[in-house]
């Protein structure tokens, strides 16, 4: 009787032939898991165990990664219209504003996206440093994180000046000036920036091509080595976490009770019934 149930449940479930599309999207689906066992890892990453107490602060860190997606998207449809040309650069933001369908939509999400990833940045920076999840065993995911930081500015710093208008161009100016009072690397920084001794028509293609290619290169595979040691070593638990309060009063009391049975000069008496080692004799040289 209950094989019959279970029988007809399966039956039941099975009617009728699959859709075509879903079919093709679940062998194209099967066959690639087959080769590279995506699937299993995508839900290992998506629903693996996070410590109690997690709550929005820990979002910061995904909320930077999908403003970092905006601005490659909205990115893409400026670079289409952009000309990275001294004579022809404001002209053709202006026509990206004015004349484009939506494209005074896109530049304004690019723009206010730009400052919304270094607001959001820092806020997910200052929430690891208060909480104190750049401890061990998650220094080089602190260490990845300050990179992308340092990256996210930068790219900011490339990003204004493509608008190239007077704000724009004696703000960099001024802003790569400085860079380069830096010691030691702070000349050649600069010089590598202004694509020669001062500004100039090559300095907007060499600050189009950072912005373009060499800064999204570095963000995105450190974006990927940032989100591996996260999933690799778990996310932090929070300062008020029960657990954590325990594991920290626990080393502090192996701490106290060390201190207390160390002697002066840090070392520790021989205990009681074990012959005292024999004292080491330095020859005298002759």
């Amino acid at each position: 009787m209950a094989t019959d149930n279970t029988t007809n449940s399966a039956t039941a479930k099975n009617i009728g032939p699959k859709n075509p599309v879903a079919q093709a999207g679940e062998d194209v689906v099967n066959f690639v898991d087959e080769r590279t066992g995506i699937v299993g890892a995508g839900k290992w990453f998506l629903f693996r165990n996070i410590p109690s107490g997690t709550g929005w602060f820990q979002t910061l860190g995904f909320t930077a990664m999908t403003v970092f997606g905006l601005q490659a998207i909205t990115g893409i449809f400026l670079a289409m219209h952009y000309k990275p040309d001294a004579s022809t650069a404001h002209a053709s933001i202006e026509a990206i504003t004015n004349e484009i369908t939506w494209g005074w939509l896109v530049r304004g999400m690019h723009k206010w996206g730009a400052s919304a990833m270094v607001v959001v940045v820092f806020l997910h920076m200052g929430r690891v440093f208060i909480w104190g999840a750049y401890k061990y065993p998650r220094e080089l995911t602190w260490v990845t994180g300050a990179i992308l930081l340092t990256l996210t500015m930068t790219m900011g710093l490339t990003g204004y000046l493509l608008v190239w208008d007077q704000k724009a161009y004696w703000a960099t100016v001024v802003a790569v000036n400085i860079i380069a009072q830096a010691p030691i690397l702070g000349p050649y920084i600069g010089a590598i920036l202004r694509a020669g001794p001062e500004f100039g028509p090559e300095t907007l293609s060499r600050f189009y091509a950072i912005h373009m290619l060499l800064i999204p290169g570095a963000m995105v595979t450190f974006i990927t080595i940032h989100v591996a040691l996260v999933a690799r070593l778990g996310i932090a638990e929070t300062p008020w976490s029960k657990r954590r309060l325990a594991v920290e009063a626990d080393e502090a009391a192996g701490r106290r009770r060390a201190a207390r049975e160390r002697i002066a000069h840090g070392r520790t008496p021989v205990p009681a019934g074990e012959p005292a080692p024999d004292p080491v004799r330095v020859e005298a040289e002759s």
